[in-house]
């Protein structure tokens, strides 16, 4: 399916990373970049903790091998005990469908979603096999869509973790309402590195300016926050 499709309304929906001084997401080893600290990883562990689901492109799922669940045993049991599912639901974006089984994306119990473009839709879940649901999201995969469709789904609190290009397509298109950024005091220097975010039609930039609602120091990182959208909510998490 490669028609423009109708979308609907779509989860909050917040975006979390860490960047370098220099503006970016990783360096270009083969190694991840570690930008933030213990007491940091646990902050985004809460915020996790308070996602119907954790989103990030299919690069990050190969770059990275992310598990993206929730790590604290108290948080789950707090879930558990408010009639949630004790993981948040794992979801990827992908236009080429390269992804391996194997990844920790699709370990664990929670539910996988996997959007593909619709000429490798079939492709995908031929490998994929029981391990996700592959969802047909058009060609070029379409975000707008791709969240109204999380929403139908029953999620209302959406969590990105990245990588550059969902970044970037998320806040040029209007469908990020909250931004956590967390700068580490590092420089990477590497033109082959990636950056937090590409060349785009920004909805913040000249005198149209974001709202920073929070500056934080933790341990040696600073978190931003960052207000994207008229529905902000300091209490759009739990």
């Amino acid at each position: 399916m490669t028609e423009l499709r109708t979308t609907g309304p779509r989860p909050y929906t917040l975006l979390s990373c860490g960047i370098s001084l220099d503006g970016y997401l990783d360096d270009a080893s083969e190694q991840r970049l570690l930008l933030s600290n213990d007491a940091d990883f646990d902050r985004v562990d809460a915020v996790r903790a308070g996602s119907d689901a954790i989103l990030v492109g299919a690069a990050t799922v190969r770059n990275d091998d992310p598990r993206l669940q929730v790590r604290s045993a108290d948080r789950v049991r707090t879930r558990l005990e408010q009639g949630l599912p004790a993981q948040p639901a794992k979801v990827t974006v992908t236009n080429r469908a390269k992804l391996d089984p194997e990844a920790r994306f699709f370990a664990g119990t929670a539910p996988k979603l996997v959007y593909c473009a619709s000429d490798t839709t079939d492709m995908a879940a031929g490998e994929l096999g029981d391990r996700a649901e592959v969802v047909d999201a058009g060609r070029p995969v379409e975000l707008a869509w791709v969240t109204a469709d999380l929403h139908r789904r029953g999620v209302r609190r959406l969590m990105v973790e990245g990588g550059g290009e969902v970044l970037t397509q998320l806040l040029t298109q209007g469908l990020a309402d909250e931004l956590h950024l967390v700068v580490a005091p590092i420089f990477v220097g590497d033109r082959e590195a990636t950056r937090f975010v590409g060349p785009g039609p920004f909805p913040f930039s000249g005198g149209n300016r974001a709202g920073l609602v929070e500056t934080r120091q933790i341990g040696d990182v600073v978190l931003l926050r960052y207000a994207l959208s008229e529905r902000f909510s300091k209490t759009a998490w739990r």
